[in-house]
Formats: C-alpha cells, sequence, structure tokens
C-alpha cells in the first residue's frame, strides 16, 4: 500500500538589481529604436524634396518638408487611363473577400483537427505543418496551373482562391481551439446542439483573438500582392501594381515613389498597431504542441 505524499513546488525568484533592471531596458530601447529606424525613414523620405532624396550621405530626418511629393503622385494618377479608384476597388475587394474566405475555411478545417478523432487526422496535420517549410515562390508554378485549369486565370479569384488555403492560419486555428476545454463542448452536444451551432455559437466567439491574428496576417498579405503572373487586364490590377509602375518610372519619381510607399504602408500597419495584442495573445496560446 502507497503512502500518499505531497510535495511543494518551488519557484526561483529572479533577484535582479536596479542597475540590472536598468541595463536591460536601455538595451530593450535601443534595439526597439533600431528596429524602427527604416519606418521613420520612410516617413521623413515622403516629405523630403528631391535634392535631400538623392543627398548622399543621406539624412534621416527631413529639413525642408514640403508636400510636392503627394502633389506629383496626384498628378500621375489623373493621368492615367484607368481610374486610380479602380486600383482601390481591386485591392479592397481582393483583400476582403481573401480575408473572409480564409478565415472561414481555416476555421472550419481546424475545427474536426482539433476537437475531433479520425484516421490519419495526425498525418493531415504534419502535412499543414510541412506546408510552412515552403516558399511561395516554390508553389507559384503549381497554383498558376490549378488556377489555369479552373479557368481563373485574369480574374479576381485567381488570387483570393489561393488565400483560402493558407496553411499558417489552418496551423495557428487548430493550436488555438485545442486550448478549448472539451466539457463545453459536451456539454452543447448534451442539450441537442448540432456541430453547425457549436462551431458557430461556441467555438469561434471563443477563439476571437485568433481569427483576429488571421485577419491582420492575411491582410498584410493580400493588400501588398499585385497578382503578378495571375491577373494580365489593366482593369484588374491592384494598388500595389499601380504603385510599382510609378516606383520604377525614374528619377524624376522619386517623391511621387516615396509617397506612395507611405500610403501603402501606412494601411496594414495602422490596422497591426490597434490589433497587436490579439496577435501576441495568439501565438502565445498557440504553442508547439504537436
Amino acid at each position: 500500500m502507497s503512502m500518499p505524499f505531497s510535495f511543494k513546488l518551488r519557484t526561483k525568484r529572479v533577484n535582479r538589481s536596479f542597475w540590472g533592471s536598468f541595463s536591460l531596458f536601455i538595451l530593450l530601447v535601443f534595439f526597439g529604436a533600431f528596429m524602427v529606424l527604416p519606418l521613420v525613414y520612410a516617413i521623413n523620405n515622403a516629405f523630403k524634396p528631391l535634392d535631400e532624396i538623392f543627398l548622399f550621405p543621406p539624412t534621416l530626418f527631413v529639413r525642408n518638408p514640403t508636400l510636392n511629393n503627394f502633389s506629383d503622385l496626384l498628378n500621375l494618377l489623373g493621368e492615367s487611363w484607368v481610374p486610380f479608384s479602380r486600383y482601390i476597388f481591386n485591392t479592397v475587394f481582393i483583400t476582403l473577400m481573401g480575408v473572409i474566405g480564409h478565415v472561414i475555411f481555416a476555421s472550419a478545417a481546424a475545427f474536426p483537427l482539433a476537437k475531433h478523432h479520425f484516421p490519419g487526422k495526425k498525418m493531415m496535420f504534419q502535412v499543414v505543418v510541412l506546408s510552412l517549410m515552403f516558399a511561395p515562390a516554390v508553389t507559384a508554378i503549381p497554383n498558376y496551373m490549378v488556377m489555369s485549369w479552373l479557368g481563373l486565370v485574369d480574374t479576381y479569384w485567381a488570387v483570393i482562391v489561393p488565400a483560402f488555403a493558407y496553411s499558417l492560419g489552418l496551423y495557428l486555428m487548430k493550436q488555438f481551439m485545442e486550448q478549448m476545454p472539451d466539457a463545453l463542448l459536451e456539454a452543447a452536444k448534451i442539450d441537442g446542439a448540432s456541430e453547425y451551432r457549436i462551431f458557430w455559437t461556441i467555438v469561434m466567439p471563443n477563439v476571437k483573438p485568433a481569427w483576429l491574428t488571421l485577419i491582420i496576417l492575411q491582410f498584410q498579405i493580400l493588400w501588398g500582392s499585385d497578382g503578378n503572373g495571375f491577373i494580365y487586364s489593366e482593369q484588374l490590377k491592384s494598388l500595389h501594381f499601380a504603385a510599382n509602375q510609378i516606383i520604377y518610372g525614374g528619377i524624376a519619381r522619386a517623391g511621387a515613389a516615396a509617397a506612395v510607399a507611405l500610403i501603402l504602408m501606412s494601411v496594414p500597419i495602422t490596422l497591426f498597431v490597434f490589433s497587436q495584442s490579439r496577435i501576441i495573445e495568439t501565438m502565445a496560446s498557440s504553442g508547439m504542441k504537436e
């Protein structure tokens, strides 16, 4: 007969002096400032006159701020035979449809992988994890072949449909859903709730930080996509493609290129700033469990 025993879990407290904490804080501030330098440079570049843009050695901060770069950008956009509003619509439509579809498909696929048992479940998840190792350039040709067979080349859906299968989103959703207690789902089944109702009314509200993270990640990818290789019609091109045309326009368009670079990066950065806590929560909760 084994005797019961108890033990006390001892936690080691970190004993750090004031100067140690202060040194760590200074180190973090230094690295943080170093990482934000490219953003500061891009913001200042958008307000520099041409002579400051080509100044060598380059200066970090603008000396004589001007809005001429933005006025030049408006003039260039006004001369385009495709209205600028068309580029904006194309980008917004592709981004919204791709993000919504990805969240739905990734969540629906992650739910059975996280909360159901069926043959081949582990192997399927291992394939998903393995797919994270492949760069987008590796799958570019297979994606084009599939879109060509489906007859979707030179349409919005040639960019939207591949976004549904973003494997990182499926991985994050599956890992986050595993944190939910099984007792909650079993109680819903006892009350007569169907799998469809459990998924939409219980699972999805409880994994809100995870699918908000998917929105941020997929938004950044689709917002910066120009559809190169899939879309050829100028009427269907994205805002990023129009910006590239300006950026590659030569030295005379350097100021407008700096302005358009600031505009393009401001949208995803703003979205990330207001949602960063959700992303950190998801990354911390997803964990490498498999």
